[in-house]
């Protein structure tokens, strides 16, 4: 079960990369809000769901010492490659992300797909057909944060022939952990959780093993929080 989530601003999950919230914003409204990418890749495990995470290390300047899907900001060259990327249904992911900042881009949706696609490559080692990636959530940092981010969240079965490894220098450690064991150790401090991570968490929790993931007509709004000033 997920515990319960303070306002935001003031939960453990807003200030785990404490460098970061340490940092004050003489004017908020001119940061910039990158396009970022992160993926759920999931598997049944013997005990429950799995899903592959990575140890950040501490000396990073954002999300520090926390543990993280991998994924990373849209580059120019996902921008380029976008043209190439082929799905099943293209309709699943305009439709998917209708109510986010990538609808106002002609076929954003493409960049965003090649952005995790390469991220994961390089991250772990893992080709994804970008068919496999599901639309699954999508977050906005709130404004008062020295960097922000609209980050789009994809979920991804995996199986063994693709056996994703750490190789990424952002993480001292890359793994396959249970969900609900996830969640024990966040809620016994014993490691870190940024909010989006916690609450998507939280949801796979409730929704069964891979065919259910698969199968669920997924719908959503952008997450776009209040941060309170301090």
């Amino acid at each position: 079960m997920i515990r319960e989530i303070s306002p935001e601003g003031s939960d453990p999950s807003d200030t785990a990369d404490s460098a970061q919230a340490r940092l004050t914003v003489d004017d908020p409204a001119s940061v910039p809000i990158r396009p970022a990418v992160s993926v759920l890749m999931v598997r049944d495990g013997e005990n429950g769901l799995e899903v592959f995470v990575q140890h950040r290390v501490s000396t990073m300047d954002f999300a520090a010492g926390v543990v993280v899907f991998p994924g990373g900001r849209v580059d120019p060259s996902d921008e380029t490659r976008a043209a190439s990327i082929e799905v099943r249904d293209p309709a699943a992911h305009t439709s998917a992300w209708k109510n986010s900042s990538i609808a106002e881009v002609a076929d954003g949706w493409r960049a965003l797909l090649a952005a995790a696609v390469r991220e994961i490559e390089e991250e772990t080692g893992t080709v994804l057909d970008p068919s496999d990636l599901k639309p699954w959530a999508n977050w906005v940092t709130p404004l008062g944060l020295p960097k922000r981010f609209d980050t789009y969240f994809y979920l991804a079965v995996v199986g063994e022939i693709q056996a994703p490894r750490h190789q990424t220098t952002e993480a001292h450690t890359s793994e396959w952990l249970r969900v609900d064991e996830l969640l024990a150790e966040e809620a016994a401090g014993r490691l870190k959780l940024m909010r989006p991570t916690l609450v998507l968490l939280g949801e796979l929790s409730t929704l069964g093993g891979t065919d259910e993931l698969i199968a669920l007509e997924r719908r959503f709004d952008p997450v776009s929080p209040d941060f309170p000033a301090s």
